[in-house]
């Protein structure tokens, strides 16, 4: 029988059965192979490496980095199937959290606004051949957290109001990967702004804001 909340109705049971485990683990598998290319590639030496060969950073090493990303994250959700509802919020509350999803969803888009959205996704890289300085951003979301994409990312799939066991496999991939990726992008951080970026780490939180910041913030 089919399982029904409020208007929405969800697949039937029987469904659910043709999820066997290694579905599941494929679906692992890939995530897992996903978090190794994408660090991979966004490591330090492995841009230094591509710098021995053309003589310097390629212009287009963060498109393509962002566009590489892009399908093998599309290659991880081929391996999506239908698996069972562990929970869908009943009524209006599927709609409360439609809506903070959205919330989450425009503060990632501001966030990425904040820091330069052209060098973000690797646009700006294209117009300039001389490599610009950086500038760490310390202030809007960034003196919150110091990981405002990931706390809204993990937000967005934290409070998606049909929860199911794969959703639920990949939000805590998701979790885990923000976690190690945010302490390895924390080394580069250190090597490039030195104690300006030590300063910074001592007074914000990594990814779970405090309460006397929030308060600051709004004052």
């Amino acid at each position: 029988m089919c399982k029904q909340e409020g208007n929405a109705t969800f697949p039937c049971t029987s469904k659910f059965q043709e999820l066997t485990l290694p579905d599941y683990a494929l679906f692992i598998v890939r995530c897992i192979l996903f978090g190794v290319g994408h660090s991979l590639f966004a490591a330090q030496w492995t841009k230094q490496a591509f710098s021995r060969v053309a003589g310097r950073e390629p212009r287009c090493y963060r498109l393509f980095y962002n566009l590489g990303s892009l399908a093998m994250f599309g290659w991880v959700m081929a391996a999506y199937r239908s698996s069972p509802l562990l929970y869908a919020a009943p009524g209006i509350w599927r709609w409360v959290l439609y809506a903070a999803q959205m919330v989450a969803a425009a503060t990632i888009f501001r966030c990425v606004r904040q820091t330069g959205a052209g060098d973000f996704l690797g646009l700006s890289q294209l117009r300039s051949a001389i490599a610009q300085p950086r500038r760490l951003v310390t202030d809007g979301w960034y003196a919150r957290v110091r990981h405002p994409l990931y706390l809204y990312s993990t937000l967005f799939l934290v409070l998606n109001p049909v929860m199911t066991a794969q959703w639920l496999l990949l939000t805590v991939f998701s979790v885990a990967y923000f976690i190690v990726g945010g302490m390895i992008e924390e080394r580069r951080l250190l090597k490039e702004f030195g104690d300006e970026y030590r300063r910074y780490r001592q007074r914000v939180p990594f990814m779970i804001p405090s309460v006397k910041g929030l308060m600051k913030s709004r004052g």
